[in-house]
């Protein structure tokens, strides 16, 4: 039996609570609230269950399950379209210039400017693995999980991903927070953040500053944040960036964390996956771990099993195939 990514059930709101406890906070689409989680759960439930031609406002939330206990031990969870609900906010970093004539000087400024520009994309959000389990390299499966499912159901994604990273803070404080919003809102960064992710953001609608901010005006720890994740989060970076995300400019509007975007089809494991027909391998087959997606919607799961791809034919050896059947159709990748 090997490690499972699959919908999340409304019977997961215990070990779900557990991981959102367990994450410290700051993690917008993990709740640390039983009654925002499973409103959550709910809303995941619907969008798996209907029908949907293009994204709308729908949330996808998966579980990582180890085999031994079937317990859960990590999600992860996809929007659809984001924006749809609230607005999307996120800071752009730009570079102005100043020049005076008559000083003969020219002055070149970074500005952050407050933009919707990735309004619409689909964002893949909330990924956390307990603690114990992180090294067992499962982060990696549902991940990739996340992108197996997005490639199986294409219409119901935006043809932009985005993935907001956690910036950096000091003591659970984020500088940027204190330099840029804390004026205007008068919370500390936890409180906003909390507040953000069970009752959504029209506040910043309301009172965020409109005009530019020049970097050079901040303080330095408040500057030396921008764009930088949190320690706890640089390896999830380089999983998206080894995907193929990028970063563009855009920070989170809280603790200028950066956000990245790529193309859906530039997705490598969108690009690269296959769709083959189920086999059983001859003895002498050369097998190779592979990420293997079956099933549709609520049916959706993800494991790794070891095959190889010949002619259309997803080749499994007898004894590791679990409930693969041959004929089966399903998406496969190297993992």
């Amino acid at each position: 039996m090997s490690w499972r990514v699959r919908p999340a059930r409304s019977d997961d709101i215990d070990p779900l609570l557990e991981l959102a406890q367990l994450s410290g906070g700051g993690m917008t689409n993990l709740p640390n609230d039983a009654e925002t989680l499973r409103a959550r759960l709910d809303w995941s439930a619907e969008s798996f269950a209907k029908p949907v031609t293009e994204p709308q406002d729908e949330v996808y939330m998966l579980v990582l399950e180890e085999p031994e206990q079937r317990r859960v031990v990590g999600t992860a969870s996809i929007l659809s379209r984001i924006g749809a609900r609230w607005p999307f906010y996120s800071y752009k970093l730009n570079r102005v210039t100043h020049v005076s004539q008559e000083l003969k000087r020219s002055v070149a400024m970074q500005v952050l400017s407050l933009v919707n520009d990735l309004e619409g994309g689909s964002e893949v959000v909330g990924l956390f693995v307990h603690p114990d389990f992180r090294h067992s390299g499962v982060a990696a499966l549902l991940a990739r999980g996340r992108y197996l499912f997005i490639a199986s159901h294409r219409q119901r994604f935006s043809d932009r991903i985005v993935a907001d990273i956690r910036g950096r803070n000091v003591a659970g404080h984020s500088p940027f927070w204190d330099a840029v919003a804390k004026p205007f809102f008068g919370t500390e960064f936890d409180e906003a953040d909390r507040y953000n992710a069970i009752h959504g953001n029209q506040f910043i609608a309301d009172l965020m500053p409109r005009y530019p901010v020049y970097v050079a005006m901040l303080p330095e720890a408040a500057a030396a944040t921008i764009g930088q994740a949190h320690d706890d989060s640089v390896p999830a970076r380089r999983m998206l960036e080894a995907e193929g995300f990028t970063w563009e400019g855009y920070v989170d509007i809280f603790d200028a964390g950066p956000t990245l975007t790529v193309r859906a089809s530039e997705l490598r494991t969108v690009r690269d996956s296959v769709v083959a027909i189920v086999e059983t391998a001859s003895s002498g087959e050369a097998l190779a771990p592979h990420l293997v997606a079956t099933g549709n919607l609520a049916d959706f799961q993800v494991q790794r099993v070891d095959a190889t791809i010949a002619n259309g034919e997803a080749l499994f050896a007898p004894e590791r195939r679990g409930d693969l059947r041959d004929g089966d159709m399903i998406r496969l990748i190297k993992a």
